[in-house]
């Protein structure tokens, strides 16, 4: 019996240093609850039996109710701080609580290319009234581990992401579900090959086209790191997580423009809550599709009754993306509905077809290319849908009609004479070459004239204000190569802002490259109307946004535009340093977008020019 009460009276404590950690020692009574469990613990063996049972009685009595206190009085900042809590659940705590069973692939523990990225094949037993139904999943995520410095807390290197990667990859060619567990502050800093954000983009272009239902779980999404395993048809979102596009610590640093050292405490509170980074806000931005209910406080490592919750939450979400691709399943959707226990009233084969493989690809595109149109500004009303539409309508048909049917036809056509006159040429050779010889020895050969050509100072091209200013700058690569100082109109001009010396690249304006990248008079701007917002209504972000707007005449940082390079036909998108420092918001991302549209249905060329960029724009967080 004592052997019990010290592991109860060793949990109380823990718990009371849980909620401590959490809410701070100024919680109501907690410092001195805990203060007094350290004290019984330290002198259990010299109490009576009647002492601790009474102190146990007490005590969990007391923590209950601090504890649904202190979960109605939770801010964004505590909440990320029960996140990053060791006691709060990790992906060995779900592979081993959750499924039935697993295999880890790729080595375990440290013996492994990226111990901060876990891939295993799993199985899930289904329960129908008296049978049983196993279902194979490969599961992928990261594991903070519980102190191990090797995880690096869940920060996956690229080299880990290529490695969830080929399991991806692997999954769909067995055509088993991939569930994908988010447990990551962000990608490891680093830019080794193959770099981190390289190995990203070819995670997410991977994802975009996988045939097999994806379901991610997220418990701590930060920045980058999340995205890489993060594109699903279906997201589940821990109650007491959070989804952020950088840490508050970050966002604190970045507004406060702090360069060493911590930001104030205020202030990264300040940013949790701007920053709407938690399940609830996550689910009304639509960023997220369902919440997984958590004990107060957050779910820990023993919280059992939460890992049969996932469990049958994991099954009905996959459930629900396969009957997405299938027909008449009216029955089996409502009971997928109403279902709770683990003791299912049906089953759902979750291997897809040919066909159901290309309408999840599609419904995943769409779930995605819909998901945050809501926080960008567009010209909207029936005039000009049904205008837009029109146009795309038209392009669409004519483009195919050119390429599919006419340039097919005239390329055939093209073939076949060009056979002919290879046939013809070979038979009149013989007879054709003495009376060309004799001809071009009495003529003489004919000399095609040259174009004529625009000398150069006619041309006129584009000069940067500063190009005028009659002085000299150094190079910021001086010391290193020993590089002479330039004279700034030469610099700006005919060296067109690149160090003779050393090619370090100066600054330009995005105008230069306008001008002097593309024939003159070729480019056509398109989607001007489309402007960036404030969808978090992040303070003193619609001010920012309306100065720029008033300075640069721009709309957002991304120009989309058509244009033309020695003759070709381009469809080119342009992130510029005027507007936001060229941060990428929801408007940016839709525009790019359509650029591409545009690109693919013209059969043209598609170049991306990055003038200058921020990144994302993190005040409108995960949209």
């Amino acid at each position: 019996m004592k052997i019990e009460d010290h592991k109860k009276l060793r949990e109380l404590f823990e718990k009371a240093q849980y909620i401590r950690d959490i809410k701070g020692d100024d919680f109501e009574d907690i410092l001195k609850v805990h203060e007094d469990l350290k004290i019984a613990l330290d002198n259990f063996y010299d109490l009576s039996e009647d002492e601790v049972e009474n102190l146990i009685e007490v005590y969990e009595k007391r923590l209950e109710e601090l504890t649904i206190l202190a979960d109605k009085t939770l801010t964004p900042y505590e909440i990320v701080k029960i996140v990053r809590h060791s006691q709060r659940f990790t992906l060995q705590d779900i592979l081993e609580n959750v499924y039935d069973s697993y295999v880890e692939l790729g080595g375990e523990g440290e013996i492994n290319i990226d111990p901060a990225t876990v891939c295993a094949k799993a199985m899930l037993i289904r329960r129908v009234r008296d049978d049983f139904y196993v279902h194979q999943v490969m599961v992928i995520g990261h594991e903070k581990g519980s102190g191990e410095e090797f995880r690096r807390g869940g920060s996956a290197t690229p080299w880990g992401n290529e490695k969830a990667l080929r399991y991806i990859r692997m999954a769909e060619t067995e055509g088993i579900p991939i569930h994908f567990f988010i447990f990551t502050p962000g990608a490891y800093p680093i830019e080794d090959y193959p770099g981190a954000a390289q190995q990203i983009a070819r995670n997410l272009y991977t994802m975009a086209k996988v045939g097999v239902p994806m379901i991610s779980f997220i418990s701590e999404g930060g920045s980058g790191g999340a995205e890489a395993i993060g594109l699903a048809d279906l997201r589940l979102m821990a109650e007491k997580g959070y989804y952020s596009v950088i840490s508050p610590e970050g966002a604190a640093a970045i507004v406060a423009k702090i360069r060493d050292g911590r930001p104030p405490r205020e202030l990264v509170e300040k940013m949790a809550k701007a920053l709407k980074l938690t399940a609830q806000d996550n689910l009304k931005l639509g960023t997220i599709d369902r919440i997984i209910p958590e004990p107060p406080l957050g779910a820990r490592k023993k919280d059992y009754d939460f890992f049969k919750k996932l469990k049958v939450e994991l099954i009905k979400a996959t459930d629900e993306v396969v009957l997405r691709t299938r027909g008449f399943k009216t029955f089996t959707k409502h009971a997928l509905s109403k279902q709770t226990s683990e003791n299912f009233s049906y089953h759902v084969d979750w291997e897809l077809s040919e066909d159901e493989r290309e309408i999840l690809i599609e419904a995943r595109y769409e779930k995605y290319r819909k998901m945050t149109q809501w926080a960008v500004i567009m010209p909207k009303g029936i005039s000009y849908v049904i205008k837009e539409k029109g146009e795309n309508f038209l392009r669409v048909i004519g483009n195919e009609l050119k390429y599919r049917v006419l340039k097919s036809g005239h390329k055939t056509f093209k073939r076949l004479i060009s056979d002919i006159l290879s046939e013809s040429s070979l038979l009149l050779k013989p007879v054709s070459d003495p009376v060309k010889t004799v001809y071009n020895l009495i003529v003489g050969k004919k000399v095609r004239p040259k174009l004529p050509t625009v000398p150069e100072e006619e041309v006129g091209l584009y000069e940067l204000p500063v190009a005028l200013e009659d002085r000299t700058v150094a190079c910021p690569q001086a010391e290193k190569y020993g590089c002479p100082d330039i004279w700034v109109p030469d610099l700006y001009g005919e060296f067109c802002g690149v160090c003779p010396n050393c090619g370090y690249h100066f600054f330009l304006d995005y105008q230069w490259y306008l001008n002097n990248i593309f024939d003159r008079g070729s480019i056509k701007f398109f989607d001007e109307d489309i402007a960036s917002t404030n969808p978090l209504n992040f303070e003193g972000h619609a001010e920012k946004l309306k100065e720029d707007r008033k300075r640069t005449g721009l709309k957002s940082a991304y120009l989309s535009f058509t244009a033309k390079i020695g003759g070709i036909s381009v469809v080119c998108g342009m992130l510029v340093a005027d507007f936001r420092q060229g941060t990428v918001g929801a408007a940016e991302g839709e525009k790019f977008i359509r650029a591409i549209e545009l690109a693919k249905i013209t059969r043209r060329p598609f170049l991306m020019f990055v003038h200058s960029t921020g990144g994302i724009r993190i005040q409108e967080g995960t949209v």
